[in-house]
């Protein structure tokens, strides 16, 4: 339960960053719930519908070395906000490239804090051996 409390609070960070960072994308309700509900969006459609878009989508990314990944993590931040839309907290995106930097910048805190706070997210912890 721990894990997801922190992964959706870094996605809701994630979120933030984009709205603050890129001109284009804007909150439909500025206010932090709305982040934590559309993290939570992001992070369901992440779990779920990326797995199948990377399979799918398998071809071009080995063609691109991995660069076509930028592209289904944008599907993914275009689709979380436009569900978000529909229940009045998502972000308006007025493009491509809002888009993918948006993408590309919660992508980014996403990898930071999760280096950062590696220990709260692993579910194995080192047991250290008891001194003599």
């Amino acid at each position: 339960m721990n894990k997801l409390i922190l992964r959706t609070a870094i996605n809701a960070l994630g979120l933030y960053a984009a709205v603050a960072l890129v001109p284009g994308i804007n909150p439909q309700n500025p206010d932090w719930t709305s982040y934590i509900w559309l993290a939570l969006i992001f992070g369901l459609l992440n779990s779920l519908l990326r797995p199948l878009l990377k399979l799918l989508t398998c071809p071009l990314i080995i063609l691109t070395l991995g660069i076509f990944t930028l592209v289904v993590n944008t599907a993914m931040f275009y689709l979380a906000s436009y569900i978000g839309t529909q229940f009045n907290f998502g972000l308006t995106i007025d493009g491509f490239v809002p888009a993918f930097l948006g993408a590309f910048i919660v992508s980014v805190v996403s990898v930071i804090l999760t280096f950062l706070l590696r220990d709260e997210l692993s579910s194995k912890r080192r047991k250290r051996p008891k001194k003599k």
